[in-house]
C-alpha cells in the first residue's frame, strides 16, 4: 500500500474500532461466565469449578481493563500531519508501517500490515523526531522512513 492512499483519520478510526470490538466481546464473555458461575451449585463437589471460573472472571476484568485503558489513550493520540515522527503519526518504512498510538500490536488496514504501537516502545523512542529519509538500526535491522504522516 502506498503512504498516499491511506487516510490517517481512517486509520485512527480503525484503531478504535478494534479496540472498541474487543471491549464488547470481552464484556460478553465476561458477562456470560458470570453468569455461569452463579449455576453452579454450591456444594464441596463444584469448589474446584467455582474457583476456576473465579480466577478466569478475574483474568477477564484485567483484560477489559487494559482495553479500557487503551481506548482512553486514544484520545490523548492527534490526529494532525507531521513532518516529524510524534504521537499519533503513520510512520512507512522499507519494512513495516507503524502507527504511533497505543500498545495495540498488528492489525491489518485495507489488507495491508500495520502494528499501533506506544510511545514508550523502544521502536517510537528511536522514530521520535526523525523525519522521512532518516534511516536507523533496532535489533540489528536497519530501517529507512519513507514517510512520515
Amino acid at each position: 500500500m502506498r503512504s498516499s492512499t491511506v487516510s490517517k483519520s481512517e486509520v485512527r478510526n480503525h484503531v478504535k474500532e478494534i479496540i472498541r470490538g474487543k471491549i464488547e466481546k470481552l464484556e460478553k464473555f465476561l458477562d456470560f461466565t458470570l453468569e455461569a458461575s452463579r449455576e453452579i451449585k454450591k456444594t464441596p463437589k463444584y469448589d474446584s469449578i467455582r474457583e476456576e471460573m473465579q480466577e478466569e472472571i478475574y483474568q477477564m476484568q484485567k483484560q477489559l481493563a487494559s482495553l479500557k485503558d487503551l481506548q482512553r489513550n486514544m484520545t490523548k493520540v492527534l490526529n494532525n500531519s507531521t513532518q516529524r515522527v510524534a504521537i499519533g503519526s503513520l510512520v512507512f518504512t522499507n519494512k513495516a508501517r507503524f502507527y504511533i498510538s497505543v500498545s495495540l500490536g498488528e492489525f491489518f488496514y485495507e489488507g495491508d500490515r500495520f502494528y499501533a504501537i506506544s510511545e514508550e516502545s523502544p521502536m517510537a523512542k528511536i522514530l521520535f523526531g526523525k523525519k522521512a529519509g532518516d534511516s536507523f538500526v533496532l535489533n540489528n535491522i536497519a530501517q529507512t522512513i519513507e514517510n512520515v504522516m
